[in-house]
C-alpha cells in the first residue's frame, strides 16, 4: 500500500474519532449543565417554600396566642323569661367576645329552650336543665373558635398589627433554627435532593446570627440565598444561605453513565493511533530490509565472485599452475573467505544481541591506553588522506570494566565510519579526547568528514539504517555498525550521543561508569 493511501485513511479515521469524541464530550457538558439547572431550580424552590413555612409558622403562632387571649376575655350571659299565660319558661344563652376597650367582636345567641314545668316531672326538669346548659356551652365554644379564626384571616387591621409587632423582634427570637433545618431538609427531599448541606442565617446587612454546627467552607463556591420575612421593612429582613459540599458528585452522577463510552472511544482512538504508528514502522522496516538485502547482495557478490573466479582458474587445465600462481589464488580464496565470514558474523552478532544471549568476558582496562592503541592502527589510513589523528588525554580515573573484544570493536567502528564518510579528495582529521565528569569517564571521537543531516542523526543508531540507501554503494556496509556500537555501550551501562553538522563533521561522545578501587 502506498504511503499516501495510508495517510489518507489515517486522517479520515482520525478525524472521525475526534468528531465522535467531541460529540460525546459536548453531550456530557450539556447533560451536566441541564442537571445543574435542575438542581438550582429545585434548591431555589425548596428555599422559597421553607421561607414561606417560616412566615406561616410565625403567623400561626401569633394567631394561636391571640385566640387564647380572646377566649380568656370571652363572657356569656343567660336570660330567663316566663310566659304568664301558659306558664312556659323560656331560657336563652348568649356568648360574646370583647376587646380591652369594650369593643365586641362577636356575639352569638343560642336557640331558646322552652319548657313547661307543670308538665315535666321535677327530676326531669333538673336533669334537662343541666344537660342543655352543658351542650350549649360546648357548642358555643366551638362556634366561637371557628368563627374567630375565620374572622382573623379576613381582618387586615389585625394582620398588620401582628406583622409589625413581629418585625420589632431580632431574628434570633423570630426563627426556630431547628425547625428551619427540618423544613429545609423536608423541602429538599420533596424536590428530589438528598444531599448533605450547610446553611447560615444572617441579617440584611450581612451580620451572621446562626451557623449550622457541622458547617465547612468546602463546596461554598456555589451558594444559594433566600430572603426571609420579605414583607417586612428592609432592615428587618433575614437571609438564609445554603451550599452543598457534595454537589459535584451529584452532578457527576447524572452523567456517569456516559463515562464508559467516552473511555471506550479514547481506547479505540489510542489503539488506532498505535496501529497507524505500527504500520508506518513496519513499512519503514520493510524499506530498510529491502535496502539491507540490496546492500548485502552487493557486499556478498564481490567475495563470492572472487572465490568463484579463483576456483575456475584452479580447475582450468589450460592455465599454468606455477607455485606463485597457486599461492596467489590460495591467498585470494583465503582473504575472500575471511571477508565472507566477517560479514556473516556481523549479521549473526546483531541477531545474538536481539536474543540477549551475548556473554561478555569483562576485565579491567585503561581507556586512555585502549584509545591510543586503536588510534595507532588507524594512523596510516588517516595519514593516507593527508590528515592526522590528535589525542587529548585528560582523564585521570581511566579504569573501566569492559569486554575487551566487543568494546574495542565498538571504538574501531566509530573510527572506521569517520574514515569511510570523509570528504572526497580532502584530508581527514580525527580528534580523540578523554576526561572525567563527576563519577563518569567520558571520551569523544570527532572528525572533519561529510557530517550528517539533523533529521538523520536520530536514526543512525537504528539497525539496518544507512544514510545512503538503495543501490548506492559508494560506501560498503549493512547499516549495522552504529547499532552494534550503541548496543555494546548500553550493555556496559554507558551512554552514547551524536552531534553532527552537514559539511563540517561529526562528534560521538561516550559516557561510562568509572571502575572505583575497593579497599
Amino acid at each position: 500500500m502506498k504511503k499516501s493511501t495510508i495517510w489518507i485513511i489515517a486522517i479520515v479515521m482520525g478525524l472521525s474519532f475526534l468528531a465522535l469524541l467531541w460529540q460525546q464530550v459536548s453531550y456530557i457538558e450539556q447533560m451536566a449543565k441541564m442537571k445543574r439547572e435542575q438542581f438550582d431550580e429545585s434548591v431555589n424552590r425548596s428555599l422559597y417554600q421553607a421561607s414561606r413555612n417560616l412566615e406561616m409558622n410565625e403567623t400561626l403562632r401569633y394567631l394561636e396566642k391571640d385566640v387564647k387571649e380572646t377566649e380568656r376575655r370571652a363572657f356569656k350571659q343567660d336570660s330567663l323569661m316566663i310566659d304568664g299565660l301558659d306558664g312556659t319558661v323560656k331560657q336563652s344563652h348568649q356568648f360574646a367576645v370583647a376587646a380591652d376597650d369594650g369593643t365586641v367582636y362577636s356575639s352569638f345567641e343560642l336557640k331558646t329552650f322552652a319548657i313547661r314545668p307543670s308538665n315535666v316531672p321535677k327530676a326531669m326538669i333538673l336533669r334537662s336543665d343541666k344537660s342543655s346548659i352543658s351542650e350549649a356551652s360546648k357548642s358555643l365554644q366551638e362556634i366561637v373558635r371557628n368563627r374567630y379564626v375565620y374572622q382573623k384571616a379576613l381582618l387586615d387591621e389585625v394582620v398588620y398589627n401582628i406583622l409589625y409587632t413581629a418585625s420589632d423582634k431580632p431574628l434570633k427570637e423570630r426563627i426556630n433554627f431547628k425547625l428551619l433545618d427540618q423544613d429545609l431538609r423536608a423541602e429538599l427531599l420533596n424536590n428530589g435532593i438528598n444531599l448533605p448541606y450547610h446553611f447560615t442565617v444572617s441579617t440584611a446587612d450581612g451580620r451572621e446570627v446562626y451557623r449550622c454546627p457541622d458547617y465547612s467552607d468546602e463546596g461554598s463556591e456555589a451558594v444559594y440565598t433566600q430572603t426571609l420575612f420579605r414583607n417586612d421593612p428592609s432592615p428587618k429582613m433575614g437571609v438564609v444561605k445554603i451550599h452543598f459540599p457534595d454537589m459535584g458528585s451529584y452532578i457527576f452522577s447524572g452523567v456517569r453513565f456516559m463515562i464508559p463510552s467516552l473511555i471506550f472511544t479514547l481506547v479505540l482512538l489510542v489503539t488506532f493511533i498505535f496501529t497507524i504508528v505500527i504500520i508506518f514502522r513496519q513499512k519503514r522496516y520493510t524499506e530498510i530490509k529491502n535496502d539491507f538485502i540490496n546492500n548485502m547482495t552487493h557486499e556478498l557478490k564481490t567475495p563470492i565472485s572472487s572465490i568463484s573466479l579463483a576456483a575456475q582458474m584452479l580447475s582450468d587445465e589450460s592455465v599454468g599452475k606455477s607455485p606463485q600462481m597457486l599461492k596467489h589464488l590460495g591467498g585470494v580464496i583465503n582473504d575472500e573467505s575471511k571477508r565472507l565470514r566477517f560479514l556473516v558474523e556481523k549479521v549473526l552478532q546483531m541477531s545474538m544481541f536481539d536474543r540477549k544471549t551475548a556473554a561478555f568476558k569483562k576485565k579491567e582496562l585503561d581507556l586512555n591506553e585502549l584509545l591510543e592503541n586503536v588510534a595507532s592502527t588507524f594512523s596510516l589510513r588517516v595519514e593516507h588522506t593527508g590528515g592526522q589523528i590528535f589525542t587529548e588525554i585528560e582523564a585521570v580515573d581511566s579504569a573501566i570494566y569492559v569486554d575487551e573484544v566487543h568494546f574495542q570493536n565498538a571504538i574501531t567502528n566509530l573510527m572506521d565510519n569517520a574514515v569511510k564518510y570523509r570528504k572526497p579528495d580532502e584530508p581527514l582529521d580525527l580528534y580523540i579526547k578523554t576526561w572525567n565528569k563527576d563519577d563518569r569517564l567520558c571520551f569523544s571521537i570527532r572528525d572533519t568528514g561529510l557530517g550528517i543531516k539533523k533529521e538523520n542523526v536520530k536514526k543512525i543508531f537504528d539497525k539496518f539504517y544507512r544514510v545512503h540507501t538503495g543501490n548506492v554503494h559508494d560506501v560498503k556496509g549493512f547499516g549495522l555498525g552504529l547499532a552494534y556500537v550503541k548496543k555494546v555501550i548500553n550493555l556496559h551501562e554507558g551512554d552514547i550521543k551524536c552531534e553532527s553538522e552537514l559539511g563540517k563533521g561529526t562528534t560521538f561522545t561516550v559516557s561510562l561508569p568509572i571502575l572505583k578501587e575497593t579497599t
